[in-house]
């Protein structure tokens, strides 16, 4: 009892922030105006929620994090604009969570998530349900991440792009153009480097469906087909499932382009 009322006294909490039931808050954090934290939440000690923020359920926040503060991007005008974090999300220490701009108005973090210490995800960003993303990972601005993706430590991914439903990134990739659903992505330029088969067996995924997408991926990337050439040959040949409809609506709607196939690494004489 005296620690709780030890951290409130060195707490500075708006008094126009929403605090639901049974939220901690540690010593020497600080709640803006303009916050709404879910009910069980956890705000570890040295946290900064600045406006804007709006909370789930089931957080838990770890020290030194900075959640919804301004963006970095000249554009940004002082609008009133939105951070929104999900229920049951993991923010480790010193993660930076920008909030948006007038492009989208709101950065998001699902729910059910994991951001490793050292994370940034600048403004405009979109992350979905069930995402982790491991340490020193830095995410600019529009960042679009689909359910289910694992991003590895000192991943970078560049503005505007998107990364697919179950996608794995390795760790020290350098994010130049969208990652498709469903696989494994690499080495430098990124590249295709396989199905993510494991990751779908652990979370349900048939042999059948998983054999389907290699095989979608087979014809897109591993023989030697452009991408109009393989979408053809992947609408003529596979059959209709979502996951492969949903595969090629990302590859089509990919405007800054996917990322290219595996290649060798064998030195030319």
């Amino acid at each position: 009892m005296k620690t709780q009322q030890l951290n409130k006294l060195h707490a500075r909490i708006h008094e126009d922030a929403q605090i639901g039931h049974n939220v901690s808050v540690g010593p020497f954090s600080f709640i803006d105006r303009d916050v709404i934290i879910g009910d069980n939440t956890w705000i570890g000690p040295n946290v900064t929620i600045f406006a804007g923020a709006r909370i789930g359920e089931n957080c838990k926040i770890y020290p030194g994090a900075v959640i919804s503060g301004n963006p970095q991007d000249l554009k940004y005008k002082g609008e009133e604009t939105l951070t929104i974090i999900g229920d049951n999300t993991t923010i480790r220490e010193c993660v930076t969570i920008n909030k948006g701009t007038s492009y989208a108005n709101k950065t998001v973090v699902g729910s059910n998530c994991l951001l490793m210490a050292y994370v940034h995800v600048a403004h405009d960003c979109i992350l979905g349900d069930n995402i982790i993303i491991a340490n020193s990972v830095n995410l600019a601005g529009h960042v679009e991440i689909e359910d289910f993706a694992i991003l590895e430590g000192m991943v970078a991914v560049q503005q505007f792009l998107k990364i697919g439903k179950h996608a794995f990134v390795a760790g020290n990739t350098m994010v130049r153009k969208c990652v498709p659903p469903y696989v494994k992505a690499a080495r430098e330029p990124i590249s295709y480097a396989g199905v993510n088969s494991i990751g779908l067996k652990r979370r349900g995924f048939s042999d059948e469906i998983v054999n389907q997408i290699q095989d979608i991926y087979r014809i897109l990337y591993v023989k030697d087909n452009n991408n109009t050439q393989a979408i053809e040959l992947i609408e003529a040949t596979i059959d209709v499932t979502p996951e492969r409809d949903y595969i090629l609506q990302f590859i089509k709607s990919a405007e800054r382009g996917i990322m290219r196939g595996l290649r060798s690494t064998k030195l030319k004489d």
